[in-house]
């Protein structure tokens, strides 16, 4: 996948929303992070299998 990301709106209750804020917090991670992360999981354990993640190019691009 070329590390494009899919973006979609979603509806969250505002006490669900909270929870995972919080939990992502107490990991350093962003609520959107938390929810990938959170996501892959159930995924896991219901044996779903996917690739692993790519993971984020940090740092600045390489010179020309």
């Amino acid at each position: 996948m070329s590390g494009a990301k899919k973006a979609f709106p979603l509806r969250l209750d505002p006490a669900l929303h909270a929870a995972i804020e919080r939990s992502a917090a107490a990991e350093l991670r962003s609520v959107n992070a938390q929810i990938e992360l959170l996501l892959r999981e159930a995924l896991a354990r219901r044996g779903v299998k996917l690739a692993p993640p790519e993971a984020a190019r940090r740092g600045r691009p390489p010179k020309e």
